[in-house]
């Protein structure tokens, strides 16, 4: 079974939504996996129905490594992300990971990226969605 990593962090409603999609789409044939930067944001995907959830830097860096699909908005992979709740380290450990990175183009860290059309954030996580999906089958 395909394990699949959501990251969130400040409120978790990003996450949230994600794992709700995921869980619609994918039904049982997934393990998400919940992982917030603060326990509001874990609690927040976990009663979207992630099959587990766990909060913090340790928890973050610990399971990079054990999952094949991690996902997020474009702020999980920037050091000091998410006003300062993604710590460098967190950021290394997702992006040193061999799990694909499947990431949501929505940034507020004052970083653009040429080439990509600005959508509305519904329209970001189907195309996720989306993508998982195709990636699963």
């Amino acid at each position: 079974m395909k394990k699949i990593a959501v990251i969130d962090g400040q409120g978790g409603g990003i996450g949230s939504l994600v794992v709700k999609m995921l869980r619609e789409e994918l039904k049982d044939s997934i393990e998400i996996i919940a992982l917030g930067t603060n326990s509001t944001a874990t609690t927040a995907m976990m009663k979207s129905r992630a099959n587990k959830g766990a909060t913090g830097e340790n928890a973050i860096i610990w399971n990079a490594e054990k999952v094949h699909i991690i996902t997020g908005t474009l702020s999980i992979i920037l050091p000091n992300g998410m006003l300062g709740e993604l710590t460098p380290e967190m950021a290394n450990a997702i992006t040193s990971s061999p799990a694909k990175k499947i990431l949501i183009p929505l940034n507020q860290e004052g970083i653009e990226i040429i080439g990509i059309a600005k959508e509305p954030l519904p329209h970001l996580i189907e195309n996720l969605i989306k993508h998982i999906k195709e990636l699963m089958t």
